[in-house]
């Protein structure tokens, strides 16, 4: 997960969040967030990247509606990702 930008590594969260969400869901999750519009130029070529990668899987709900959903591997980067975090950030 080294490689990925910090908008990726959102990606993934909000998509191990969710059960297979389909675009226009992630990015609603990440406008929420970040408080600002992501613009599908920007979604779209990163949710690829992650597909290209391994980390997500694309599925086809209809002729317009595509969902995604974690791979095995992209478990298993958020797990180590969290354990990495944990060991720096004590919040108690």
């Amino acid at each position: 997960m080294y490689d990925l930008t910090g908008f990726q590594r959102d990606l993934l969260y909000v998509i191990a969040g969710q059960d297979e969400p389909h675009g226009l869901a992630i990015k609603a999750e990440l406008e929420d967030y970040y408080e600002k519009e992501i613009h599908h130029g920007r979604l779209y070529p990163n949710l690829d990247t992650l597909v290209e990668k391994g980390l997500v899987e694309k599925g086809q709900r209809d002729q317009r509606t595509n969902y995604y959903t974690l791979t095995r591997r992209g478990r298993r980067e958020i797990e180590a990702r969290s354990e990495w975090e944990q060991r720096y950030v004590d919040l108690e």
